[in-house]
């Protein structure tokens, strides 16, 4: 397990005011944010910079998946941010995954963390079915994990069920970034493969990302308080053994 798993809030609204109002309740260092493609594209880049300026990290997943000219110039434009962590889609293959390393440590003085999507927690066996994907779900993650690991990227976004596989197979300081995360008793919305924070760490979750169970609560910054207590409370136990 790793020694600092982090906590982020995975920002889903339409709504910029909306977004502020939720982060506004929270504290910098409490947790780390997360935004995606609907809030990026009715806000853009303007509500990432005040965010970052005001001491937040910012995950910002618009999972790129392009030729790879056209992604190695949407990770400079995101490392300008000055944003936390970058994603794309491992899918986009080996030179598109070396054009986005390239870029991003190619930029100036700020070279935020790289990870790729593998296969989203959305999908399940018959919809890797559908799309002609081989395999098993955790069969195309352990294959796309290596694409990442190749590239030299520093982590993979995976879902928790995947995350000790994605550890067995790259090591402890590789992340491993899940989604997916529902504290027990949470809905599971649209989610297929999920797991509560405490399995999610054990299995090898490096950064836990959570989204409805904190915004739709009534008090997020509880939340938020709650599910870090849960993880310091796994952490600890893993240490006492």
């Amino acid at each position: 397990m790793n020694s600092t798993p982090d906590l982020i809030v995975a920002l889903d609204f339409d709504s910029a005011d909306a977004a502020r109002r939720l982060v506004d309740t929270l504290e910098p260092g409490s947790c780390r944010l997360k935004v995606g493609k609907a809030l990026f594209t009715r806000a853009g880049p303007t509500l990432v910079e005040g965010w970052v300026r005001d001491g937040w990290d910012v995950f910002l997943d618009l999972k790129f998946h392009d030729i790879p000219n056209t992604v190695a110039g949407a990770c400079r434009a995101a490392a300008d941010l000055g944003v936390w962590m970058v994603n794309v889609h491992a899918l986009g293959g080996p030179a598109m995954l070396a054009a986005a390393r390239a870029a991003i440590d190619e930029g100036g003085a700020h070279r935020p963390l790289l990870t790729a999507v593998t296969v989203l927690t959305s999908h399940d066996q018959a919809s890797l079915d559908a799309v002609g994907l081989q395999g098993t779900p955790a069969e195309a993650v352990t294959r796309l994990t290596g694409l990442a690991v190749a590239a030299g990227l520093d982590g993979v976004v995976c879902s928790g069920q995947e995350a000790a596989r994605v550890r067995a197979q790259t090591g402890e300081a590789f992340r491993r970034v899940t989604p997916g995360v529902r504290p027990r008793g949470s809905a599971a919305d649209d989610q297929r493969r999920i797991l509560t924070p405490t399995d999610a760490m054990r299995a090898g979750a490096t950064d836990l990302v959570v989204g409805r169970p904190i915004t739709n609560a009534a008090d997020p910054a509880r939340a938020v308080e709650s599910i870090a207590n849960e993880m310091a409370v796994t952490m600890q136990a893993a240490a006492d053994r």
